[in-house]
């Protein structure tokens, strides 16, 4: 996932996002917002891949 929370050497903890190969620790919301939707569609097609796949083998 591009954007996540992690925390700082001095304990408290900031999102982050490497987005399109650049880092930075503070991203904005609309950013944050957009990995995520990005997230949930990959998320999605991955329990497509693994419903296909679980069909494929009961019709074996």
């Amino acid at each position: 996932m591009c954007c996540e929370t992690r925390e700082t050497p001095i304990g408290s903890t900031s999102r982050m996002c490497n987005c399109g190969g650049s880092f930075r620790r503070f991203i904005t919301k609309k950013e944050e917002r957009e990995c995520l939707e990005e997230y949930e569609k990959q998320l999605k097609n991955e329990l497509t891949g693994v419903e296909e796949r679980i069909l494929e083998l009961k019709n074996k």
